[in-house]
């Protein structure tokens, strides 16, 4: 297909790092990944993924965890496992 069109978009940052670092190990450009998407859309003719907005206990949930308010933590991955499984 021929590529004649360039898209421009701002993003945070840290969330560009964190795409690039996983699109490199799958070997795929970032502009490959966003060609990928928007032929999803077409595909579907719909976003390619459930968009929802969070409810109350989930957006309070989300900003606490955002300001490291009430997190857990464990000192292991097996600990986790361990507790999950508990």
């Amino acid at each position: 297909m021929n590529k004649t069109v360039t898209i421009q978009t701002r993003i945070d940052p840290l969330v560009k790092k964190n795409a690039l670092e996983i699109l490199n190990k799958l070997n795929i450009t970032m502009s490959d990944a966003i060609s990928m998407y928007l032929a999803q859309i077409v595909l579907h003719k719909d976003i390619p993924f459930e968009l929802k907005v969070p409810n109350a206990l989930t957006a309070k949930t989300l900003e606490d965890s955002e300001k490291g308010k009430d997190l857990h933590t464990v000192q292991s991955l097996d600990q986790l496992f361990e507790e999950l499984e508990s």
